[in-house]
């Protein structure tokens, strides 16, 4: 099975939108996906997903439907509508979820140290489901710093980092610091940059289609999913 995690180094820097993009990527390629998102804050990121492509599988385990804003702290917005989040029942979820899809890619709202339980954060998560994890990132002054930090704390934690993907990168950066992204991010840890997705100015009008190109040619999908794609080979 081709499963992954996906975690980001702040909020507001398009985990979902990485998500469905690799998820209607995988599907098109003729691998079945499914997308499961532990706890589910708010339908936005859902509503894309199935915009994007509306035959991707999606579950989760506690689909949040309080009024709070969809980048609340799981572990409040559960409490705030007096659910109680259980590991054991997310692990069993995503065992039980995982085994209908070829590929299955896991995200959640926040970063590795967020919330989702009582004494439960995101990083206890990911070790729980076992899954290699690739970091979204997004470009600014504080990009290097922030993703150096997440990816320490993924190795600190036991976490498999298979990669980093930049999102949101502008196709002709004219900032020294931009562009000098992806090569600090390798020269000062042991994460590969797996691509660069460029900005999409007005996503409730983006072209599938072009969703997909675009990841194509800016993500090494195959490194993504440590699999060897035979029609991304040319003879």
């Amino acid at each position: 099975m081709l499963n992954i995690f996906i975690t980001g180094t702040n909020i507001n820097i398009g985990k979902s939108f990485i998500t469905a993009g690799l998820a209607a990527t995988m599907q098109s390629l003729g691998y079945s996906t499914g997308v499961y998102n532990p706890v589910q804050i708010g339908p936005s990121g859902l509503n894309f997903l199935k915009k994007v492509d509306p035959y991707i599988k999606t579950y989760s385990s506690y689909p949040l439907n309080t009024q709070v804003m969809p980048q609340t702290i799981p572990l409040i917005a559960a409490e705030l509508e007096g659910v109680f989040i259980d590991k054991n029942v997310i692990k069993k979820d995503y065992q039980t979820y995982s085994i209908e899809n070829d590929c299955t890619i896991v995200e959640c709202t926040g970063g590795l140290m967020t919330p989702i339980a009582q004494s439960f954060l995101m990083a206890d998560m990911i070790r729980t489901l076992d899954l290699p994890t690739v970091i979204v990132i997004s470009p600014n002054l504080d990009t290097v710093n922030h993703a150096l930090l997440t990816i320490n704390q993924a190795k600190t934690s036991g976490i498999n980092v298979r990669g980093v993907i930049i999102n949101n990168y502008p196709e002709n950066a004219q900032d020294i610091s931009i562009r000098s992204i992806p090569r600090l991010i390798e020269e000062y840890s042991d994460a590969k940059v797996l691509g660069m997705v460029k900005h999409f100015d007005e996503l409730n009008k983006i072209n599938p289609n072009d969703l997909i190109t675009n990841i194509l040619n800016g993500i090494d999908i195959e490194s993504v999913f440590d699999v060897t794609i035979s029609r991304l080979r040319v003879d």
